[in-house]
């Protein structure tokens, strides 16, 4: 079986996934409930997959689906602000043919990328609990063991950069202890594999400056030059 098709096995899979109680109440809550803006709109209200490029050589990390925004779309970053934020800037580095994804058949690709999330199912007050993302985490294990090609993992927040190193200790064994601590622009190594952090392109983040374009632009830019050269020191990328 190919790559693409053992990505699909996975992916319904995780769509079909019910593990966590309060995760599938509330996912379906918001899905009958909706806002005003989307009342005319059927929402996906399931678990959320990971989509992009079978050949990507960077994964990108998120925290979990928006519940208006994935929750609704059924595309992880599809459909919200924050996904707006993250798509521009990954069609400035030439990570996506188009910089916006509203909509699931929008036509948005990506190339050498592929993004999913450390939780699948939008939590409440997008908090997800530590037995929650427990209980997630084997999909994305499974999900970077099937991306053979994926060198670099770009965290985008604390949770997700947690769970980036957990997920390549699972496949690795090499369990990157201490922590390295999470920053914007932080470059780690274990397991093989490079990982870059970065703020998250939160609604918040964005509209108070503390993430702009320029700086998420520039974690991307870093992200594909470790790509190519894994070992490559992280400070004379952007020199």
């Amino acid at each position: 079986m190919g790559r693409t098709a053992e990505l699909a096995e996975l992916t319904a899979e995780i769509v079909a996934c019910r593990a966590c109680p309060r995760l599938v109440a509330w996912r379906e809550l918001v899905a009958v409930e909706k806002v005003a803006r989307f009342r005319d709109e059927t929402y996906w209200g399931r678990p959320v997959p990971g989509f992009g490029d079978p050949a990507a050589r960077i994964l990108i990390v998120g925290l979990a689906p928006a519940a208006h925004g994935g929750n609704r779309t059924g595309r992880v970053f599809t459909g919200d602000a924050s996904g707006d934020f993250l798509f521009a800037a990954m069609h400035a580095v030439g990570l996506a043919n188009q910089p916006v994804g509203r909509r699931a058949d929008d036509g948005l690709e990506l190339h050498d990328a592929y993004i999913a999330a450390a939780v699948r199912c939008a939590p409440p007050a997008n908090k997800p609990t530590p037995e929650e993302r427990a209980r997630c985490q084997p999909f994305l294990v499974r999900e970077l063991a099937l991306l053979g090609d994926v060198r670099v993992l770009v965290a985008l927040g604390a949770i997700a950069w947690e769970s980036a190193f957990r997920t390549i200790a699972s496949l690795t064994a090499d369990d990157a202890r201490p922590r390295p601590r999470f920053g914007h622009g932080a470059v780690a190594r274990a397991g093989g594999y490079v990982v870059v952090g970065s703020y998250n392109p939160s609604q918040q983040n964005a509209f108070t400056g503390r993430l702009t374009q320029p700086m998420l632009r520039a974690v991307l830019t870093i992200a594909l030059a470790c790509a190519d050269q894994p070992h490559l020191d992280p400070r004379r990328i952007l020199a």
